[in-house]
């Protein structure tokens, strides 16, 4: 081979490989998870444009064999959010939210619910906490591109990091950043729990009358009840538990009284700031209890006995969050 043909053959080899380095960059980084502030750029889109978006659609959710439809309007009027979800099958409700006061109706009973703001945001918002465990506790990815409710969506997996927290998959109006649909995937990565839009016209022409309660605040024949206050006494309890997952940190702790028991109930609660999962303590009895885990679509309960206390650990989380906590808590 002539230097000339040597030279024009590096030259070609050397090509090539630059050629094979790119597009196995471009491999790797297609496969590779978005970073971590991609992550959270998705999330405050999403949240943004639930909080300041007028819309209006139907809301279909899924658990287990069970399906329930309710419309929704959301109002933001200069800043100020209102919105009204009225069930449309089974019994009659009615949730109005209205700067961070909601107000349940249930005409059925003649009942009006008057609850503090949750952590835990009604489809299609989240919540800063949402945002915040979304971003630090979970790997981040871009699925597949389809359609929801009519609109391009584009869709979203949330992996957890570790064994304690379920994964979520979103899918998200690529126009506007709205949440379209949301699924609950357990550790085998099968569906467990889904909110979805079967209709939604976003942007929609909404005035304060739509969302309005279909009642007054306080009609003149109903009970109102004052929900979470009163309920627990706030205090120490000398219970505690000693092995948390990462990120649940304690929000609650006291006793409760309840008309079905005879004595008060220790109750203490901890969460990621995306689920919550409650340990009560109470005195075991004469009977006897069942121990270990059960577990009934994202809901898992864990029972065991301590001495001459039954300890019972529920909460929409897998089972190896609530076996660690249950088995965790100890007198202090």
């Amino acid at each position: 081979m002539t230097a000339a043909r040597a030279t024009t053959a590096t030259a070609r080899f050397a090509d090539a490989a630059r050629r094979h380095a790119l597009l196995f960059a471009l491999a790797a980084l297609v496969a590779a998870p978005a970073r971590a502030e991609d992550a959270a750029a998705w999330l405050a889109r999403a949240a943004a444009a639930a909080k300041q978006l007028n819309y209006a659609g139907t809301i279909a959710f899924h658990l287990g064999d069970r399906l329930e439809t309710s419309r929704i309007v959301h109002l933001n009027d200069a800043g100020s959010e209102f919105e009204k979800l009225s069930s449309l099958d089974g019994p009659a409700r009615e949730v109005i939210r209205s700067n961070g006061e909601v107000r349940c109706y249930f005409p059925d009973a003649r009942v009006v619910r008057v609850e503090p703001p949750s952590f835990r945001n009604a489809f299609p918002s989240l919540s800063p906490q949402q945002q915040s465990t979304l971003a630090q506790y979970y790997e981040f990815r871009k699925a597949e591109t389809t359609r929801v409710a009519g609109l391009e969506a584009q869709a979203y997996v949330f992996e957890p990091k570790d064994g304690f927290r379920y994964g979520h998959k979103f899918w998200a109006d690529t126009q506007t950043g709205l949440l379209l649909k949301a699924r609950l995937l357990n550790e085998r990565g099968e569906a467990i729990e889904q909110f979805s839009f079967l209709d939604v016209h976003i942007g929609a022409r909404i005035d304060r009358d739509m969302v309005k309660p279909s009642w007054p605040p306080v009609p003149a024949d109903w009970e109102v009840r004052e929900f979470g206050r009163g309920e627990i006494v706030t205090r120490d309890t000398g219970w505690a538990v000693t092995r948390l997952p990462p990120g649940f940190v304690k929000v609650v702790e006291g006793y409760r009284n309840l008309s079905s028991r005879k004595h008060r109930i220790v109750h203490l609660m901890f969460s990621d700031g995306l689920v919550a999962v409650s340990v009560f303590v109470e005195p075991a009895g004469a009977s006897a209890h069942p121990n270990g885990l059960s577990q009934r679509g994202p809901l898992s309960v864990y029972t065991r006995q301590i001495d001459d206390h039954l300890v019972t650990v529920l909460g929409e989380a897998p089972g190896a969050a609530v076996r660690q906590i249950a088995q965790s808590v100890a007198r202090r």
